[in-house]
């Protein structure tokens, strides 16, 4: 009996510890796999467990350590769980899952190759209207002053330039338009005053509160023929009629110069502004030439922006020049139309000193051929503008 009662203690020693086991994992359940424990920190108060015989007397100690194992093994594995996912995302909080799906950055516009011209036009025309839609490089408005404020900065000194040009052309017109319409009326009044004079006298006298270079060839007209009085009798009148001539050219000349002041500059305006746009389109064409290399594009609307700035180069030169040119053109015929109304009084002039010069030979006692001479003048004067 003894025997058997030590066997019976030992058994149930021995049992002890499966069945706290046992109620352990009933209570803690299986742990999942994300948060299973290092096998060095639970397995081995288990395992170690069954493996020595513990007395008697400890049996009951025994029972309570395995017992409360299983509860402390259960609390510490949520902290491993824990530092096993701080260590997987180091200095970074975690994020819910439902912002996973959200793309951080947009996605990239896919490269597709243009379609060509020849098979579907349409399709290529819409290609290039998006594809300059996307670049925000590109000028959306392609009017004159938006390529000029996308232009090189050689290309708007040029455009600078011939804008100035232009401006000074149609200044000059404004100007010698207004000049050339005075100098013409007077010109025309001081010819009709001298074709209706008798005397070189009274055509002094009738332009004697006028201006201009038909009242200068009338006074020339009369100093020259008081300073020569002296020496008629003597010398003749072929003198007098030369020096006259000399000094009428002279006005007629100065008066021309005076006219043309100005209309040099339409002449250089028109002669050199397409070769200054011309400069200014070359030197835009290279531009986008290069930006066409660094882009390694061949693209339309890339191209084009470029392409039309340089041309808007060229097209203010032809602006600039074609006007200048026509104005010019204008100009000239009109000073040829006043240099010959100079030429007209200036003959007047002459026919009225060689008038004066013929009635100093005339005897002092024979009045009516003076008065004869002095009337037919003004007939000769009307000839002269019937002809005209």
């Amino acid at each position: 009996m003894p025997l058997a009662a030590l066997a019976l203690l030992a058994a149930l020693t021995l049992a002890a510890p499966a069945w706290s086991q046992d109620a352990g994992a009933d209570q803690t359940g299986p742990a999942p796999a994300a948060q299973a424990a290092p096998a060095g920190t639970g397995t081995s108060s288990e395992a170690g467990a069954p493996e020595a015989p513990a007395p008697a007397g400890t049996a009951e100690a025994t029972s309570g350590t395995a017992v409360v194992a299983p509860a402390a093994a259960t609390t510490a594995r949520p902290g491993v769980t824990q530092a096993t996912t701080a260590a997987a995302m180091p200095g970074e909080p975690a994020e819910p899952s439902a912002r996973e799906d959200i793309p951080s950055e947009p996605a990239a516009i896919s490269s597709e190759p243009a379609p060509s011209f020849i098979e579907d036009p349409a399709a290529a025309i819409s290609h290039l209207l998006t594809q300059a839609d996307r670049d925000p490089n590109l000028p959306h408005d392609l009017s004159p002053w938006s390529m000029f404020m996308m232009a090189d900065w050689v290309v708007k000194a040029v455009m600078i330039l011939l804008v100035l040009a232009s401006f000074a052309v149609w200044t000059v017109w404004l100007a010698k338009t207004i000049e050339f319409a005075l100098a013409k009326r007077r010109a025309r009044r001081g010819a009709a005053a001298i074709a209706e004079a008798r005397s070189l006298a009274d055509a002094t006298e009738a332009l004697s509160r006028r201006g201009g270079p038909v009242a200068f060839m009338t006074r020339a007209a009369r100093d020259e023929v008081a300073r020569s009085a002296v020496a008629l009798d003597y010398a003749g009148n072929a003198g007098v009629k030369e020096r006259l001539g000399a000094q009428l050219a002279r006005i007629e000349a100065q008066a021309g110069r005076r006219l043309s002041r100005g209309t040099g500059l339409l002449a250089i305006v028109g002669s050199t502004a397409p070769f200054i746009g011309l400069f200014g389109t070359v030197w835009g064409i290279m531009n986008s030439f290069i930006g066409i290399s660094e882009a390694q594009t061949t693209n339309l609307a890339v191209v084009a922006p470029g392409i039309a700035e340089a041309l808007l180069a060229t097209a203010i030169g032809l602006v600039a020049a074609i006007p200048a040119v026509v104005i010019y053109n204008l100009f000239a015929r009109a000073i040829a139309g006043y240099a010959q109304l100079l030429a007209d009084a200036a003959s007047g002039v002459e026919q009225l000193v060689s008038l004066e010069l013929d009635l100093r030979k005339v005897p002092a006692n024979d009045p009516g051929s003076r008065d004869a001479a002095a009337t037919a003048q003004p007939a000769m004067a009307v000839a002269a503008r019937a002809v005209e």
